[in-house]
């Protein structure tokens, strides 16, 4: 996994590259607490804020024993501390340092059970958002551990929730990324539905990092027969077709033009075909393949694009406009279509 794509502060990453010392900061759990431990890394105030080459030494330390095969305890002493009555400032620091554990102490992390993640889940119900982001965050690198997936994607419907009803960039980055790590069951197929209007909203937001996070989960759901006509028939505003604008980063655009690229495919597949689907005007199926549609002269300019896999999606769009998966039983589809790109380029 490559740290730096991690929605995560600097200094994980410069820990995780060897760019500069990142150390854990001691701060006392309880008032007039003191240890006279000569073990930095045994000492219960390491449960602290984490700095950036100042204070204390024991995820520092707590590394060093890792690789020499010793487990240093520290996840679990912040896990521990975490059962304890702590403020919300204290709770989101504890939180942030068990994200840097998980993804630093990978043997450590493995110990950890369900009950670990049951705790973590918990404080997606806290009244604070940047606990709650915290918790995402934490159950995101947890994630990344095999044996607890199937538990932390029991909390699909609660971060569904939270990124319908929270408007916060930061909560809505972190529960996406959260969720598209995750592979989401059908039990989770009705509060899609619901979130819908959500992620499309997401998606037209100016927050790069959230759309980019919420189009890669439309792209998947696009794929689901039962979820198709939910995303084609989702209300957009009237001037979507900019996330198709040459303008926009590479990156978000790549994503939005996979996303056009399974809607298109899915559309027309004859189980799709065998329903005559009817979509309100402003709708997303009529902003991207509906009579009034100006689909194709974005696209068109894409073909040239400087970056060369926004120009390779932009051609896998057309081609799929163009021939639809069912050509060899219909094969008049692809002239039908193609008249899409001469109108649109000749106007």
């Amino acid at each position: 996994m490559d740290l730096t794509d991690l929605k995560l502060p600097k200094g994980v990453v410069g820990l995780a590259t060897g760019a500069g010392a990142i150390y854990l900061l001691y701060k006392a759990i309880k008032a007039g607490m003191n240890s006279h431990s000569s073990d930095a890394s045994a000492s219960p105030v390491c449960i602290a804020r984490l700095g950036s080459g100042v204070g204390g030494d024991c995820l520092g330390l707590a590394i060093e024993r890792e690789r020499h095969g010793k487990d240093s305890g520290e996840l679990r002493r912040l896990l521990n501390s975490l059962e304890n009555k702590q403020d919300e400032y204290s709770k989101g620091m504890i939180l942030h340092s068990i994200t840097r554990c998980v993804y630093l102490l990978e043997a450590e992390a493995s110990t950890c059970t369900f009950e670990d993640i049951r705790l973590v889940g918990s404080l997606l119900d806290d009244k604070d958002n940047s606990v709650k982001i915290q918790a995402l965050n934490a159950l995101k690198a947890f994630s990344g551990i095999r044996k607890f997936r199937l538990k932390i994607q029991e909390h699909s419907i609660k971060v569904l929730e939270l990124i319908s009803t929270v408007w916060d960039s930061e909560l809505h980055i972190a529960g996406l990324r959260l969720l598209n790590g995750l592979p989401l069951p059908d039990f989770a197929h009705p509060q899609l539905r619901r979130v819908m209007p959500s992620l499309m909203e997401i998606l037209q937001t100016d927050s790069i990092l959230a759309q980019v996070q919420a189009v890669r989960l439309l792209s998947h759901l696009a794929q689901k027969n039962d979820l198709l006509y939910d995303i084609l028939n989702c209300q957009v505003h009237s001037n979507f077709l900019n996330l198709f604008q040459s303008t926009q980063p590479g990156s978000l655009l790549f994503e939005v033009l996979v996303f056009a690229e399974r809607l298109s495919e899915g559309r027309s597949s004859p189980h799709y075909r065998a329903v005559n689907w009817q979509y309100n005007e402003q709708s997303l199926h009529e902003a991207l393949f509906g009579d009034e549609s100006r689909l194709a002269d974005r696209l068109l300019a894409l073909v040239i694009h400087p970056e060369e896999e926004v120009q390779i999606q932009a051609c896998k769009v057309i081609v799929s406009l163009q021939c639809p998966q069912d050509i060899g039983n219909r094969p008049s589809s692809c002239l039908e279509t193609s008249s899409y790109f001469n109108e649109g380029d000749a106007s």
